[in-house]
């Protein structure tokens, strides 16, 4: 249960950091300070149910096309995530673009990054 949490935190900060960073670099990209968590939530739930999924359609598909269900997920979580939240806004299919492998590279950078800032040693300790 407790590494089920940790994961989910783990994906939540990454996913943060990953749309703060798009929102910082891309114009046409904003987040609303107030829907911040919203959005971020959001972003989160949509990604973590559409990879799963996606990867299921794409499974048989040639090689390269499985290794951009990432991608795929990322940009349909975002898609749902500025339908859904008055936090995330994209304009311009330039920042779509960049806006999905901004998060997806934020995301997965952070995602590595994390669990070496004491999260690792904090789960091994509790394991023990």
């Amino acid at each position: 249960m407790i590494r089920l949490l940790v994961r989910l935190a783990v994906a939540f900060v990454s996913n943060a950091v990953g749309l703060i960073v798009a929102a910082v670099v891309l114009d046409g990209m904003s987040l609303d300070a107030t829907g911040f968590l919203v959005a971020v939530a959001v972003f989160t739930i949509a990604f973590a149910l559409l990879q799963p999924f996606l990867f299921s359609v794409f499974r048989l598909s040639p090689g390269p096309v499985l290794g951009g269900v990432a991608l795929i997920a990322t940009l349909a979580s975002l898609i749902v995530t500025e339908l859904l939240t008055d936090g995330l806004s994209i304009r311009g299919v330039g920042t779509w673009i960049a806006a999905t492998v901004i998060v997806w590279l934020g995301s997965v950078l952070a995602a590595f990054i994390l669990p070496f800032l004491g999260l690792k040693k904090y789960l091994d300790e509790r394991r023990a």
